[in-house]
């Protein structure tokens, strides 16, 4: 698929890997809708991109009826869909037992609601739009990509929340692939290590420091340009389906 003339969805659209994202396809030729919480962000991101390319929908991704009615809304917007993005996240660090006591259940539950049932939420909207566009090359209708993170392999301590939601997402990617195949839907999903995001800079410097450390090479921290890219490259190579990409620079993470 052709990121020229193309009609995208991204979530965490303001900000982060999302912002990025959204300033490449538009860069080269695509519109986007924004599904994002932050309406001042969200007026930003639009008077960066254009109002002619890009449109901000308030969005809670782990809102079934909102996401459906926006993605209906967004598709109004660009006149089709043909790639859905989910970058929305939160961090949701805490230890199972903490200095308080146990993690409260409703950290870990909303912590898995945003990253992967509102990863799933978005994914099954956008597919229900994107059956019904006219197939291109090799069929294809559509292509659909989450993010999910290194931590899925190795979670740290303090990740058990943030970890399980990512594992989530990884673990959902070759079925939902499998599944939408008939439809022409690709389903990809990439792993991203250590990236320059509002997650890190709320980090203390410390942390993102012993981070980096552990980066092999380039020994630093990842670009969200560079997680663009990636995109973009998922988008037009029609053989990548049902995988995970880790995108990290070699990096496993330590326990701590």
């Amino acid at each position: 698929m052709q990121l020229n003339g193309s009609r995208a969805l991204v979530t965490g659209g303001v900000s982060g890997l999302g912002l990025a994202v959204a300033r490449h396809l538009t860069r080269h030729g695509a519109r986007v809708a924004l599904f994002d919480v932050n309406q001042d962000k969200g007026t930003e991101a639009v008077a960066a991109l254009g109002d002619d390319k890009a449109r901000f929908f308030a969005t809670d991704v782990s809102d079934e009826a909102q996401v459906q009615a926006n993605v209906e809304a967004a598709r109004e917007f660009l006149g089709r869909l043909d790639i859905a993005i989910n970058c929305a996240g939160i961090l949701g660090a805490g230890r199972v037992l903490g200095k308080e006591g146990p993690m409260p259940l409703a950290k870990f539950q909303s912590t898995v609601m945003v990253n992967l049932v509102g990863s799933f939420n978005v994914a099954k909207a956008a597919a229900a739009v994107m059956q019904h566009n006219e197939a291109g090359a090799d069929g294809e209708r559509g292509v659909i990509i989450n993010t999910a993170s290194v931590a899925a392999y190795e979670g740290q301590i303090g990740q058990a929340a943030y970890s399980a939601s990512k594992a989530g997402v990884v673990g959902m990617t070759l079925p939902m692939a499998r599944e939408l195949s008939r439809f022409g839907i690709r389903v990809m999903t990439i792993a991203p290590g250590v990236f320059w995001t509002p997650m890190v800079d709320g980090m203390p410097d410390q942390v993102r420091e012993s981070l980096e450390a552990t980066i092999p090479f380039p020994a630093r921290l990842g670009k969200p340009e560079e997680y663009a890219d990636l995109v973009a490259y998922i988008v037009g190579n029609p053989y990548l389906n049902g995988e995970t990409i880790r995108l990290d620079g070699a990096t496993r993470l330590a326990p701590k």
